[in-house]
């Protein structure tokens, strides 16, 4: 059980793992009563040196780590690594590079959708992972031994899973998928919480273009509200009460208390004041400035089969190349797919055309079939297709 409190112990640490040519990294963090995340623990390993930090210690100074975060010859290795990589966004100004995910590793090599590390630790590192202090209070002191050894066991079996998923990589030439899959990881602006846009989340169905502005108003001061005293949104406000609020547009403070989650107290003071004007700034925007509001395309009729059997072409295709279907198509791609040959749609490009994209043009336009022979299921080239003849032969 190592555990570091103090920065001279955290400075030469971090000097040794600056000679790997990776580290495994991961975080504990509280966010049930905030509204950023609130770091506790912070795991570092190298091929030869683990230790867990404690990142609330008084006077700790994180310097050293945000350097190796910040150093481009040392790769980084997380497990699904999204909100660890918010709370470096929000330590750095940027996040930490190179980097390699391996959940998002796991996928491109077949491991299935969102495999966890459990699962990884227990196929490729043959560890098994003790998930009993997992939900524990990483903000209270002092931790104990338990916590501290469940939380080094996150990096110290992540350097076997990392070593055996770059091999696989290598070996299958998939290098690049990884690379495509996490442009998203690594954009900055996935880590940006702009208040304007905050609405997005609320996904409203069948929105008219008057209630949008509203709702657009309306999530951004809650947004805003919750940024400034840093408490979860919902703290603020209920997703359905900002979605009751932009549906009625209450410009009263009687008709506001009438809205779900909000009490006579709350539409009558400080709350109640800012709701209503940002409904104002909703109702004020000009006809001609509403925003246009796409219509959910419906699938056209008789189509509905055709999705069918490409969820099973996916299933097959994802299965025989050894890759999570989750990268290769949703199933409002495949719809999209099944209404036009030239849907802007990530399964007709790149990598996944190859596997998948160009089998279902061919199964859509009669140009292959599937069949069964004994209890596997089989592409047949129909005609005289040979381009298609020869992707069922590869």
């Amino acid at each position: 059980m190592t555990l570091i409190a103090d920065s001279a112990a955290l400075a030469a640490f971090c000097e040794r793992l600056s000679a790997s040519d990776f580290v495994t990294v991961d975080t504990e963090f509280m966010r049930d009563r905030t509204y950023w995340p609130q770091l506790c623990l912070l795991q570092l390993a190298g091929v030869e040196d683990a230790a867990a930090v404690d990142a609330l210690a008084p006077g700790l100074d994180l310097g050293p780590v945000l350097r190796l975060m910040d150093n481009p010859k040392i790769l980084k290795v997380f497990h699904a690594a999204r909100q660890d990589l918010e709370i470096f966004s929000r330590l750095m100004g940027r996040l930490p590079t190179p980097l390699f995910d391996s959940q998002v590793a796991a996928m491109v090599c077949g491991f299935g959708d969102a495999v966890s590390y459990e699962t990884l630790a227990g196929q490729l590192a043959g560890a098994r992972i003790d998930k009993s202090v997992r939900f524990t209070d990483w903000a209270a002191r002092p931790l104990s031994e338990r916590q501290i050894t469940y939380a080094l066991a996150d990096v110290v079996h992540l350097r076997a899973v990392y070593v055996a998923l770059a091999q696989r990589l290598t070996s299958s030439e998939r290098a690049g998928w990884l690379q495509a899959e996490m442009a998203g990881l690594l954009d900055p602006a996935t880590y940006r919480f702009d208040p304007e846009e905050a609405w997005r989340r609320l996904k409203p169905r069948g929105a008219k273009p008057r209630l949008v502005v509203i709702l657009r108003e309306v999530a951004a001061w809650r947004e805003r509200e919750a940024q400034r005293r840093d408490i979860p949104r919902n703290r603020v406000l209920r997703d359905e009460a900002v979605l009751d609020i932009a549906a009625h547009a209450p410009t009263t403070a009687a008709e506001l208390a009438r809205m779900r989650g909000l009490s006579k107290g709350a539409a009558d003071g400080r709350m109640g004041q800012d709701l209503l004007a940002a409904v104002a700034r909703g109702l004020a925007v000009p006809d001609v400035e509403l925003p246009h509001v796409p219509r959910q395309a419906e699938l056209p009729p008789g189509l509905g089969p055709v999705v069918e059997l490409l969820k099973v072409l996916l299933k097959m295709k994802c299965e025989m190349h050894d890759v999570a279907q989750k990268l290769v198509a949703a199933t409002a791609d495949l719809e999209r797919i099944a209404a036009d040959d030239n849907a802007e749609v990530p399964a007709l490009v790149g990598w996944r055309r190859q596997v998948f994209g160009e089998d279902a043009l061919a199964l859509k336009h009669g140009r292959i079939a599937l069949a069964l022979r004994g209890k596997r299921l089989v592409i047949v080239p129909m005609g005289n297709d040979a381009a298609a003849a020869q992707r069922v032969r590869a």
